[in-house]
């Protein structure tokens, strides 16, 4: 996971700067996956992800501490990146809306 260039000075920049860290996350794995998984399963699908993740997420806080594979900070930014989903995927955003196309 990336780490912020300089330490916020107030929680104003510190929420700016995970909200921009999960903005690169949901642009990253939106062009690996597609929308297809989400436009399947709707609202409900987007839930059981985040239970997926959070019952992950209890694990890494309550017995694997040390993962090999995927991280604490992993998981709530996963959480995170599905929240949002789940707010664009509510609004009708989701399913209109495309990305910016590259700049070459």
């Amino acid at each position: 996971m990336k780490q912020p260039m300089k330490q916020p000075t107030d929680l104003d920049s510190a929420f700016e700067e995970i909200c921009g860290e999960l903005k690169t996350l949901f642009i990253k794995k939106h062009r690996d996956y597609g929308k297809g998984n989400i436009l399947d399963t709707g609202e409900m699908g987007i839930a059981y992800r985040i239970s997926d993740k959070l019952n992950r997420l209890k694990n890494l806080l309550l017995v694997n501490k040390n993962p090999k594979h995927e991280s604490i900070d992993d998981s709530w930014m996963d959480i995170g990146v599905y929240a949002v989903i789940a707010m664009m995927f509510r609004r009708k955003w989701f399913q209109k809306l495309e990305l910016k196309k590259k700049k070459k």
